[in-house]
């Protein structure tokens, strides 16, 4: 039987003031700031909205995490801290001790609310509670400085929600008195008349990350182009899926990437950029990363088809000779040379920590090609090639140059051709004795490993061919 820990000095405390819920609002203005988020989350958790409101017109804290204790967006309570926060904005002169210059409505975990247990935490370290208690900003200089909402937004197609309608609308009517900052943006579907509205009510250059998933008309998405130029600190560009209309034109996807690419000049901070099932990319690599400001730490290419020029292109951008990862999943890479892919891969030597080749179908001479620049690959920590088909004799090579990187933990493998009967089905004794002779082989590299092998299971030999939709099996040859 467990043993329950008895509340601390503070929880009494705590309970004791909302117990009294009138007591509790006349005595914010005096109480300990080491009270404040203990208490306002036992308010929160019992539904005192009068003492919330209270509480964010007197919190002593910089910011207000209160997207954190919500599970779901929460519309009483959402209500509760923007009627707080009118309050305050109506006042000429703020409380004594009033800090608050964000409300943090994103619904992730934060530092601040972890258990209080008589350690303070990131924003209310001992430090920060001796200068609340001496710290006085007068109105001038609180007047000046607008309140910041922070939140992640997903628009799809359908209309928005109650929560966010409210905020919008409220945020709308203040929109001299503060910003509202999005970090995180997606958009999956065609833009609706609230997206526009949307992208202007925001903080654009508050934005980091973007995520786009759709289908859009030439015209429309050349529209919004000028928003993702505003974005100026974007760190990261998603865009996934996107498919032009069969009677676009050459000219018209000419015009539509120009008005695109040419956003980037305006971006300082791009260092991930990812592109999935992009047909308009096919022939204008060159068009899209020259525009680049900074060199890439993440490049993304997958499920789009590439020219022979966007190839050979690749591997001489200026922009991609720092890369930490390489990501290049189902870019048919057959009828291509191995030498660019050779000469990036020898570029980015010092820096790439993650390559994932799955499902390029790679032959075995080009794998052959690329294996002296990929052992140089000194950081490299993931390495994945599922579902290509390649030799045992290939893969044994390919074993032998990888096992010696001393930093790579994590390899994902095809099972060579050999493990496959006539009928592409696997052919479980050959199975058996590729693994014994592939055990044997990391065995005198001494060296722990995590293998996957995108087969099913062989009743055999389960330790080496593994599954990959079904439960990972670690392999050590120090223990084999």
């Amino acid at each position: 039987m467990s043993i329950q820990s008895p509340p601390t000095l503070l929880e009494l405390a705590g309970h004791s003031l909302l117990s009294d819920k009138s007591r509790a609002i006349l005595e914010l203005e005096d109480l300990p700031i080491e009270l404040f988020p203990p208490l306002f989350v036992e308010a929160f958790s019992r539904g005192h909205t009068e003492v919330l409101k209270k509480m964010v017109q007197a919190w002593p804290f910089t910011c207000l995490p209160l997207g954190a204790l919500m599970k779901k967006p929460h519309l009483e309570m959402l209500r509760v801290a923007l009627d707080g926060l009118d309050m305050l904005l109506a006042q000429e002169d703020h409380p004594r001790r009033w800090k608050l210059q964000v409300l943090d409505l994103r619904m992730v975990p934060r530092n601040f609310w972890r258990k209080w247990s008589g350690d303070m935490v990131d924003a209310c370290s001992p430090e920060d509670i001796k200068k609340n208690r001496t710290l006085k900003l007068g109105p001038a200089m609180t007047a000046k400085r607008p309140l910041k909402i922070f939140i992640d937004l997903c628009l799809t197609e359908g209309p928005l929600d109650e929560f966010l309608t409210l905020l919008f609308l409220w945020v709308t009517q203040r929109r001299d008195r503060l910003h509202l900052c999005c970090n995180r943006l997606k958009i999956f579907g065609k833009p609706t008349r609230h997206t526009r509205k949307v992208l202007r009510l925001l903080q654009l250059d508050s934005v980091k990350k973007v995520e786009v998933n759709c289908t859009w008309v030439p015209s429309t998405l050349a529209s919004y182009a000028p928003f993702l130029g505003q974005m100026r600190n974007l760190r990261k560009l998603l865009v996934s899926q996107v498919h032009m209309p069969t009677k676009t034109s050459p000219e018209e996807q000419e015009w539509l990437l120009s008005q695109l690419t040419l956003q980037f000049l305006r971006m300082d901070c791009l260092r991930k950029f990812c592109v999935d099932g992009v047909l308009l990319l096919e022939g204008h690599l060159e068009q899209v990363l020259r525009n680049l400001k900074t060199p890439l730490e993440t490049l993304s290419i997958t499920n789009c088809p590439l020219s022979d020029f966007d190839w050979n292109y690749l591997s001489r951008c200026p922009n991609t000779s720092q890369l930490r990862h390489l990501d290049l999943r189902y870019i048919k890479l057959t009828n291509f040379s191995a030498e660019p892919l050779k000469f990036l891969l020898e570029t980015v030597a010092s820096t790439l920590n993650r390559l994932d080749l799955e499902a390029c179908e790679i032959a075995d001479c080009q794998l052959q090609a690329i294996l002296p620049a990929l052992s140089r690959c000194s950081q490299l920590r993931t390495f994945c090639f599922c579902q290509n088909r390649i030799s045992m004799s290939v893969l044994r090579d390919l074993l032998c140059h990888t096992a010696r990187l001393n930093q790579l933990s994590i390899e994902l493998y095809p099972a060579p051709l050999e493990s496959y009967d006539a009928q592409g089905a696997i052919h479980w004794e050959r199975c058996s004795l590729l693994c014994a002779e592939l055990t044997a082989l990391l065995k005198d590299f001494r060296k722990p490993k995590v293998l996957i092998f995108d087969t099913v299971p062989c009743p055999q030999c389960g330790h080496m061919f593994i599954y990959n939709q079904g439960l990972i099996h670690c392999f050590c040859p120090t223990a084999a």
